[in-house]
């Protein structure tokens, strides 16, 4: 590494270009950034070279690659109601966000939705049971519709 070169730390990350907070650099990484419009100022030609590694531009403590986070809200496994339960075939617990990809399935599946508009949802009979025996359905009102089957 030449004497120009220098290693960037975390809190002169914002002295920095643009160009090099826009995303995390690889490890190995060297990037280049020429400031020719002021060394023509200044009459001499510099150019600038700074090393980031990845642990010195993220933000906090990241978790590392293939570690994933435990799930929580609506993506956590909670138990539902026996209606629910035979909608999507028996599991005791299933996350929200699952649920509603399960009744969109269904609704995509047989053609269930309003031709003139798409917004409405017409209830065959597995989705009257699940719906409260409502006929038809905004697609807004399907996850409030969705929240009595999670007890909490």
């Amino acid at each position: 590494m030449s004497a120009t070169a220098a290693a960037i730390r975390p809190g002169e990350l914002l002295a920095c270009p643009a160009a090099l907070r826009r995303a995390p650099v690889a490890a190995v990484s060297v990037v280049s950034v020429r400031a020719r419009a002021r060394a023509k100022a200044r009459g001499a030609a510099v150019t600038v070279r700074a090393e980031a590694t990845a642990e010195g531009v993220g933000k906090g403590k990241a978790a590392g690659p293939g570690k994933k986070r435990a799930a929580s809200g609506i993506t956590k496994p909670k138990p539902i109601s026996p209606e629910l339960r035979e909608f999507v075939g028996g599991a005791a617990e299933l996350p929200r966000t699952e649920a509603i990809k399960l009744v969109w399935a269904h609704i995509k599946g047989n053609n269930l939705q309003d031709p003139n508009n798409k917004k409405i949802i017409i209830c065959d009979d597995k989705l009257k049971k699940i719906f409260g025996g409502r006929d038809r359905v905004g697609f807004l009102e399907i996850s409030g519709l969705l929240n009595p089957h999670f007890p909490k």
